[in-house]
């Protein structure tokens, strides 16, 4: 089971504790994501929501940069991965 880097965590906003993310990959709704700092994996959690400049999105791709809702802090420069 390789895990697949999708992107970097670019800012984080704790108060409505979403995380903004620059994509190298693929996302979708219902993907099971990895969150990893420094080499140490940090949490996992499904994608419950995609937003693209405030619009609810299915997926996004390589390029663009989402907010995702996340269930911890995550700082920025963290990693995130698709887990398969």
């Amino acid at each position: 089971m390789a895990d697949f880097k999708i992107g970097k965590v670019t800012h984080y906003y704790d108060k409505i504790g979403v995380a903004v993310v620059e994509l190298s990959g693929a996302l979708a709704v219902g993907d099971k994501i990895k969150f990893s700092r420094g080499g140490e994996d940090l949490f996992e959690q499904p994608v419950e929501s995609i937003q693209v400049e405030h619009e609810k999105k299915d997926s996004a791709g390589k390029g663009e940069v989402v907010g995702l809702k996340v269930s911890s802090e995550v700082k920025e420069g963290a990693e995130v991965y698709k887990v398969s």
